[in-house]
C-alpha cells in the first residue's frame, strides 16, 4: 500500500487543501485547524450548521497564519490575510477540551460574519500540547490533539469508498473522499481492513490507530454544490452501523514526528 493523498484544514469546517508532503506533529499534521469559527458566544460554529463554511479556503503560511479566501463563485472576493494573534488576550470558547483560545480580530471577524451569514469570530489555539484525547475515543496518557473533533488524525482507504460506492443505489453519483474529511488517504489492501490495524506506519511516522471514525450528517453535504444530502450516512446506516453509530476511516495517534509524503509506502503493525 502507498499514501496517496494528504489533506490539510487550516480552519476547522472550512474548506481542506492537497499537499505533496506534511510534517507530522504529537497533535497532528503542522498547521491542521489551529483556527476555528465560534459564535459570539465562543461556542463552536461548523459547517454542520453553516454548509457554505465548505466552500470558504484557508491556505496555511509559513509563521502559522492563514490566507482566507472565498468561495469561486463569490464576486470580487478578496483574500485576507490573518496572522497568529500572539498578543492577544484569550477569550472562552466552547470546543470541547478547549476552554480558551486566542481572537484574530475584527477585520477577520468581519470577513467571516459577511460570508457565513452569522457574527462569529476566528479564534487561534495557540498551544496543542494541552488538549488532550479523549479516552473514550481511543486517546492514553499524553495524547495530544489540535481543534479537530476526535483525533489528531483520521486515515481513509479507498478501497473502502470502493466498497461504499458499490453500495449506494444504482445511478446515484460516485461519493468523493472529500466528504469525509481525511488528512491522509491510502490505497490497496481489503475494504475496511483498517477497522482491525493496531499501528500503521507511513514514511517515517508510526502511529496508533486509536479506534473507528462515527460520521454524522456533515458528510452529507456535497463538498462541490454545498447542497446536502442522505448518503452516504443512507447506505453506511445499512452496512456499517453498530453501537448506534455509522463508520468510516479511522483515528491515528502519531507516535513520533516526522514527514509523509505523497507516494510513501505504508506498513501494517
Amino acid at each position: 500500500m502507498h499514501l496517496t493523498r494528504v489533506r490539510l484544514y487550516p480552519v476547522k469546517s472550512l474548506a481542506g487543501l492537497d499537499l505533496a508532503s506534511a510534517r507530522v506533529e504529537p497533535w497532528g499534521l503542522a498547521g491542521d485547524r489551529r483556527w476555528a469559527v465560534v459564535d459570539e458566544n465562543g461556542r463552536n460554529v461548523t459547517a454542520r450548521e453553516r454548509n457554505v463554511m465548505l466552500g470558504l479556503g484557508a491556505e496555511p503560511l509559513a509563521d502559522g497564519g492563514v490566507l482566507l479566501s472565498g468561495a469561486a463563485s463569490e464576486p470580487a472576493s478578496d483574500p485576507l490575510r490573518v496572522d497568529p494573534p500572539l498578543d492577544a488576550e484569550p477569550v472562552a470558547v466552547g470546543i470541547s477540551r478547549q476552554q480558551t483560545a486566542l481572537p484574530a480580530g475584527t477585520e477577520a471577524d468581519d470577513w467571516l460574519s459577511s460570508r457565513i451569514g452569522q457574527s462569529v469570530r476566528l479564534v487561534w489555539q495557540p498551544d496543542p500540547a494541552v488538549r488532550p484525547v479523549k479516552t473514550e475515543l481511543g486517546g492514553l496518557e499524553g495524547d495530544r490533539m489540535s481543534l479537530a473533533d476526535a483525533a489528531p488524525l483520521l486515515l481513509t482507504t479507498e478501497a473502502s469508498l470502493a466498497a461504499l460506492n458499490g453500495w449506494t443505489d444504482e445511478g446515484a453519483a460516485a461519493l468523493d473522499m472529500l466528504r469525509f474529511r481525511p488528512n491522509l488517504v491510502v490505497d490497496g489492501d481489503e475494504p475496511f481492513a483498517e477497522d482491525d490495524w493496531g499501528f500503521v506506519t507511513i514514511g517515517d511516522v508510526r502511529f496508533r490507530v486509536a479506534g473507528g471514525c462515527d460520521r454524522c450528517m456533515m458528510t452529507g453535504i456535497d463538498p462541490v454544490t454545498l447542497q446536502r444530502g442522505l448518503e452516504p450516512i443512507r447506505t453506511l446506516s445499512k452496512f456499517r452501523r453498530r453501537d448506534g453509530k455509522t463508520w468510516f476511516g479511522v483515528l491515528l495517534v502519531p507516535q513520533n514526528e516526522g514527514a509523509v509524503a505523497v507516494g510513501d509506502p505504508v506498513a501494517i503493525g
